[in-house]
């Protein structure tokens, strides 16, 4: 899904660039730096976000195929990435910048099914139509059947007998890690049948909900675009219609629905404030990023008219 999540970002950006560019290679050669630089990001911020699972295996830090990426780290290490490839190349920054921001946007889209495809970012407990439910030993699962102390839960949504667990003794405290499903007896099995135990409690589906966000956003993002297009043409001094006006529309736009969507989640600690990593973020990096980025492009003007 994070490929085709890739594919979709070049397909869109290279649609909607196409008044502007004559060469779309530069899409490309840019997105695959981003890329690289994004998953650089994702993986650092999520190593240190929950450092406690890597630090008696650092070596750990590099399986990436095993999961692990918080987006918003792959946000900051892209942009920046694709914001100097387009000044050395002497490209239209701030018109990139507002297809750009479609183009993440609906990756984002597609990226977030991976996330449900994987179980990750799972939601809270939820009594609702579109609610979900994950299979035995699942994130969801594992989290559902253990207290969360650093999201103040000091006990679990349902229990096990301590069978299902194995017991590791490490710095002087007992871990109990669930058994895989596979090492688990018949009468063990039968058990979690009978007790209606074999998936997690139903949940928010929290990573379609941020699918859908994406598609949403994207689209508010493409009609943002033609509305700046169209006073471009015509010279209207409209209301923050200015070129790289995008860019900034989505950091606030994202930055707003994630900080509504975490308090749906269950996975992420909770940290300053009482907000998690995502939601500090969140409220004292992207959004004002995005108002002065707003009131920067409003103010300033490109030397070169298709800038």
């Amino acid at each position: 899904m994070m490929v085709i999540a890739f594919l979709v970002a070049i397909y869109v950006i290279r649609l909607l660039s196409r008044k502007f560019t004559s060469d779309p290679a530069h899409i490309t050669n840019a997105a695959l730096y981003a890329l690289i630089a994004g998953l650089i990001g994702a993986r650092i911020f999520y190593v240190i976000h929950y450092f406690q699972d890597f630090k008696d295996d650092l070596l750990s830090v590099f399986a990436i195929w095993q999961g692990g990426l918080e987006l918003l780290g792959g946000v900051v290490f892209a942009i920046p990435v694709i914001i100097l490839y387009l000044v050395v190349h002497k490209l239209p920054t701030r018109q990139y910048l507002d297809v750009l921001a479609v183009g993440l946007m609906a990756a984002l889209a597609f990226g977030r099914i991976g996330c449900f495809l994987n179980g990750c970012c799972y939601g809270k407990p939820a009594d609702i139509p579109c609610a979900v439910s994950f299979p035995y030993g699942s994130l969801a699962y594992r989290s559902q059947v253990k207290p969360d102390i650093q999201r103040n839960r000091e006990k679990p949504y349902f229990t096990l007998p301590e069978t299902f667990f194995n017991h590791y003794y490490q710095n002087g405290s007992t871990l109990k890690i669930l058994k895989e499903r596979q090492n688990l007896t018949a009468k063990q099995e039968k058990y979690l049948k009978d007790q209606d135990k074999l998936r997690s409690l139903a949940v928010h589906p929290t990573q379609l909900y941020s699918s859908l966000n994406g598609l949403l956003i994207a689209f508010i993002l493409f009609l943002w675009r033609r509305r700046t297009q169209k006073a471009q043409k015509n010279k209207e001094n409209k209301f923050l219609t200015a070129p790289g006006s995008g860019l900034a529309l989505m950091f606030i736009l994202y930055a707003v629905t994630r900080f509504g969507i975490e308090y749906l989640r269950d996975d992420n600690p909770f940290g300053f404030l009482g907000f998690t990593i995502s939601q500090n973020i969140s409220l004292f990096l992207l959004i004002p990023l995005g108002f002065i980025l707003l009131l920067f492009f409003q103010i300033t003007k490109p030397d070169n008219p298709n800038q």
